[in-house]
């Protein structure tokens, strides 16, 4: 019974979900609302009866009214994601170098001659993607690279660290030992490459471009058949209270059934969110530029740069983790489609697109001219972790503390939680910073990260390059306001006059004056 976390009605509100507020709504009514798990609907029907619609959508969920279906655009692109995901990784090949010299650099030019002849522009997508499929060597790679993220995820030690109370009050625990893990990752990766000690070298350090064609297409079906699992894991053995079906099949593969899935003490969130997709995209721009340097016998300057501030980038997230821990991602956001597959395939093909880019289209830029917006970005990594760990400090000593040189200004916000099983509700209490840059504000470390991200992609040049390379940071963009659309959505939620007075003192959601 505990099986049944429906998410029919609006939190705050006892009013049913029509789910026909848009076309996207539309997909999650009618024939897949009404083919439910024949077990689950008869294991629910008591349950059901006994609740009325808040309750139900109160159940394993974490104060949010969640799904793709509110936001278009992330629908369409949801869509075509795993298809595009190929495209990208055909994009950035030696083949496409060899076989349409000139023309990853000139997309308008390539869009022009494709409107000029569509059935024929369509048929060659769908050819080059298709013909993007997993090789031996991207299989070998990609199973090697987790087992040894797998391997260091469980004997690496460290302290003890919780997230959030949720809503059912679970309190996620985990082993804080990410900067270890950083520092082993780069380590092993460097010492089994020709660049380490070896005397018979494993593998070529620029292995990741190698393979990567074969790899992204192998973890494009791999992500698809385990979000399955997911989906299926949280109907029926969820880990937490967090959990459940929304009546759509396909709404629960894209959202997901369960917040904080396990498999014994394998966190699969954090290992997926963490140790696979970060480690992955902060050792790619190494490899990237290796791989450049070997092909034309010259360091890009751009390539270069941009795979070191996103190093460091990495290694602040790395030591930030705990941070990340408690952000919007982990304690909202279930382990679906949406989030899961997209750390599998998406951060790989679109967060090192930028780099990977530039192998076979070198930047031409100066070192002078790369220093320049390498110094730019560094600061940009620097704000934002200045940013996360004053908020990180302010909590850790409850308010206790010194924020730019003065005592912080903060709502002291009440919340409740609910035992499922005795229907208890518990109130609780929450600090919401309003001072430093939490008081500038309520999300403006954004635009430090944002800062980072388009620095980086403007080390590929695009002056020369084209505007394919800025892909990355147009999505960022557009992902960050739309993430502090969500998290305001939340926190309404969550703490209502609270946060309502938070904003009045914060009224500003990334850029002041503007956003």
């Amino acid at each position: 019974l505990n099986k049944c976390c429906f998410v029919h009605s609006r939190v705050g509100s006892n009013e049913v979900l029509p789910l026909t507020k848009s076309f996207f709504s539309y997909l999650y009514t009618s024939r897949d609302l009404v083919h439910l798990d024949a077990t689950m609907a008869t294991a629910c029907a008591g349950s059901v009866e006994s609740k009325n619609t808040k309750e139900k959508y109160d159940e394993g969920t974490n104060y949010v009214e969640a799904g793709i279906e509110a936001n278009a655009f992330f629908f369409g692109l949801i869509i075509v994601a795993p298809f595009l995901s190929l495209l990208l990784g055909y994009l950035t090949s030696p083949e496409m170098a060899a076989d349409h010299p000139g023309v990853a650099t000139a997309p308008f030019e390539m869009a022009k001659a494709c409107a000029s002849d569509l059935p024929g522009c369509g048929k060659a997508l769908l050819t080059t993607g298709l013909s993007v499929t997993p090789t031996a060597d991207g299989i070998q790679f990609i199973l090697a690279f987790v087992l040894v993220a797998l391997i260091l995820d469980q004997i690496l030690p460290g302290k003890i660290e919780t997230g959030p109370e949720t809503h059912t009050g679970h309190v996620p625990k985990y082993v804080d030992n990410a900067i270890l893990h950083c520092i082993f990752s780069t380590a092993i990766f460097w010492a089994g490459s020709n660049l380490g000690p070896l005397t018979e070298p494993i593998y070529d350090f620029g292995i990741i471009y190698d393979t990567f064609k074969g790899a992204i297409a192998f973890l494009n079906i791999f992500g698809m058949v385990f979000c399955g699992f997911l989906t299926w894991k949280g109907l029926h053995h969820p880990s937490t209270e967090d959990c459940g079906s929304s009546g759509s099949l396909i709404k629960d593969y894209l959202w997901g059934t369960e917040l904080y899935p396990r498999i014994g003490s394998l966190d699969l969130k954090r290992f997926i969110n963490c140790r696979f997709s970060m480690t992955f995209w902060q050792l790619a721009g190494l490899s990237f530029a290796y791989r450049s340097y070997t092909l034309h016998g010259v360091i890009d300057w751009g390539l270069t740069l941009s795979a070191v501030s996103q190093y460091v980038y990495l290694f602040k997230f790395f030591l930030w983790e705990m941070g990340y821990m408690r952000s919007i991602d982990i304690i909202v956001d279930r382990a679906g489609f949406e989030i899961q597959w997209g750390c599998l395939v998406w951060v790989p093909a679109v967060y090192t697109l930028h780099t990977r880019f530039l192998v076979q289209n070198p930047s031409g830029l100066s070192l002078p001219v790369a220093s320049v917006i390498f110094v730019i970005s560094i600061a940009g990594v620097l704000f934002n972790y200045l940013a996360d760990r004053e908020r990180d400090v302010f909590r850790a000593k409850q308010g206790k503390c010194l924020v730019w040189g003065k005592p912080p200004k903060y709502i002291t916000a009440e919340y409740e939680i609910v035992d499922r099983k005795t229907g208890k509700k518990t109130t609780k209490k929450s600090l919401l910073l309003a001072s430093g840059f939490w008081g500038v504000a309520r999300h403006f470390q954004y635009l430090f990260e944002l800062t980072a991200a388009w620095s980086w992609c403007l080390l590929a040049n695009p002056l020369k390059n084209g505007v394919l390379p800025l892909f990355y940071c147009v999505f960022l963009t557009y992902l960050l306001i739309d993430r502090a659309e969500r998290d305001s959505k939340k926190c309404h939620l969550k703490y209502g006059s609270y946060y309502e007075e938070y904003c009045r003192l914060v009224p500003w959601k990334i850029l002041p004056g503007i956003h």
